[in-house]
């Protein structure tokens, strides 16, 4: 056999003897690929399933929502004030909703008066912004709990006050659906009320507080008595 026969030989026994191994570790690769392909198929699942759950970032039932303003500093009502307007439209979402969904006069009567109440009191923080605040940056300011100190609000935080939601369709349900919606909403609002009641040092601002607890503890006890009612009855 010349050298070039056994060269060839060899070559073509290393062939044949890495074909299987080839294939085998082929076959792993394949086989890790197939599985993390199904993995993520059933995390895209999960997520799509969920996905109609998250509702901007909103949980009610846990209330994840910051309320902390920060402490009675000079910017304690700059604060106050660009946390409570994106609160309150959060509020005018919901209530509009009702507006276009609803059937029952007592539930559109309320989001009547939400609707109206709100703007004005938007309008009048809006004002005292300017006012009191002259060289205020136009980007909202929130307090940063965990780093203890001021900042721009970010996109989330802005989202997370609103505590909006989309209420579904104008089913059977709908109206509980608000209620269950609005009570904590509602809450949230008047524990920073109660905060600007203790830290503010302007009478405007405290009225302001005032107004808020005030009336919003009011429609959280008729919206829960409507609550009672409207399960009863189903």
């Amino acid at each position: 056999m010349s050298t070039l026969q056994l060269f060839l030989a060899l070559m073509n026994f290393k062939v044949k003897l890495l074909a299987p191994i080839a294939l085998i570790l082929g076959g792993i690769g394949f086989g890790s690929l197939a599985i993390a392909n199904l993995t993520n198929r059933g995390s895209n699942s999960t997520l799509a399933q969920s996905g109609g759950m998250n509702h901007g970032g909103m949980n009610h039932g846990g209330m994840n929502h910051n309320m902390d303003i920060g402490p009675a500093d000079a910017n304690y009502d700059l604060r106050f004030i660009d946390s409570m307007i994106p609160h309150h439209q959060g509020a005018l979402v919901m209530a509009q909703e009702v507006l276009q969904k609803s059937k029952r006069p007592e539930l559109i009567k309320l989001a009547n008066s939400i609707i109206t109440e709100q703007k004005k009191e938007i309008a009048q923080m809006q004002q005292w912004r300017k006012q009191w605040y002259p060289k205020a940056s136009a980007t909202p300011m929130m307090w940063h709990s965990a780093m203890n100190h001021e900042m721009a609000m970010t996109a989330e935080h802005k989202q997370s006050m609103m505590m909006s939601m989309s209420l579904g369709k104008a089913d059977a349900g709908f109206d509980r659906r608000f209620l269950d919606a609005m009570i904590p909403h509602h809450q949230g609002a008047v524990t920073m009320g109660q905060d600007l009641l203790k830290k503010s040092k302007r009478p405007e601002m405290k009225k302001l507080a005032r107004n808020i607890i005030t009336s919003q503890q009011a429609e959280i006890a008729q919206m829960t008595q409507w609550q009672k009612e409207w399960s009863a009855s189903r």
